[in-house]
């Protein structure tokens, strides 16, 4: 392929033949350099074509629904982006900031007291027997009830929505944490025994690996039921949230703008996932190494 390009090349009433080996040596650059390129387009499209696939279906359907009702309510697919990208610097962004700040926080601090939690409830069978009946009691508790209590004690700022959802997404991370802990083989444990490792370094070659993809896994129920949760507690006593700007939307029937919201939430649990698949993808690269192998 190369040399019969080379050929074409020499053709070319353009072509240099004074110096031909520079010539050929610069288009041979060329060809590898476009190459490279193409490769690199394809490794692009293979990985994002999952997410094209599925907004296109969505859309799809979408546009089927809005066509069938026939109603204001369901406005076209290309009505909404066209006045999603119009509103979004001034008008959707503070509040998608808002409502991405409060979702980043409550879960940064699930994430590290319920990791926390959970190990130490792993590897100790009596703070297990002593935590694990209170998370069973706590966990099934429909803890949105709990909002106009949380408003009393600390107001009708931000920290009543984040504490809310902290109090019902640890649960998932603690045992999360407690059963990969648990599901650690006797052998690794006899074997970071037998060399005689300190602490840190069990932690760090041992308990973080086996419990890190369920963390993962946990993180991603975790995305989705917060950012229910949060766009319920967000028509409560505040102004700024993206669940205020869906429901204030519905309730001035404003119905394009309404849907622009709901882009908006939607985008923002897709950033969140992705950034999850990025984090699982450098911090758990054995899994994908055992997938490949299973497949």
């Amino acid at each position: 392929m190369e040399k019969a390009n080379i050929v074409c090349i020499m053709d070319n009433p353009y072509f240099e033949k004074d110096n031909l080996r520079e010539n050929i040596e610069f288009y041979r650059f060329a060809l590898k350099l476009g190459s490279g390129y193409v490769k690199t387009l394809k490794k692009l499209l293979k990985k994002h074509l999952k997410t094209i696939y599925a907004n296109f279906i969505v859309l799809a359907m979408w546009y089927i629904l809005h066509i069938a009702l026939k109603s204001s309510v369901i406005p076209s697919p290309l009505a909404t982006i066209k006045n999603f990208i119009t509103i979004f610097p001034k008008v959707l962004a503070p509040h998608l900031l808002v409502s991405l700040w409060r979702i980043t926080v409550a879960v940064v601090v699930s994430l590290v007291l319920g990791t926390a939690i959970g190990i130490w409830t792993g590897i100790s069978k009596r703070v297990d027997d002593f935590i694990s009946p209170i998370v069973y009691i706590l966990y099934p508790l429909p803890k949105v009830a709990f909002l106009p209590v949380l408003m009393i004690l600390w107001g009708l700022g931000n920290l009543p929505k984040i504490i809310l959802i902290i109090i019902i997404i640890i649960f998932q991370i603690i045992l999360a944490a407690r059963d990969g802990v648990k599901e650690i083989p006797k052998e690794l444990i006899m074997s970071v025994k037998s060399l005689d490792l300190n602490k840190v370094q069990v932690y760090q070659h041992l308990i973080l690996p086996a419990i890190l993809p369920k963390i993962f896994t946990a993180l991603r129920i975790c995305i989705g039921v917060s950012t229910a949760v949060l766009f319920f507690a967000e028509n409560f006593a505040t102004t700024y949230g993206i669940g205020y700007f869906i429901m204030n939307s519905w309730s001035m029937v404003n119905y394009l703008e309404m849907f622009s919201g709901i882009v908006a939430l939607g985008l923002m649990g897709l950033l969140l996932f992705k950034i999850l698949d990025i984090g699982e993808a450098i911090l758990c690269k054995w899994t994908k190494l055992a997938k490949d192998d299973i497949l």
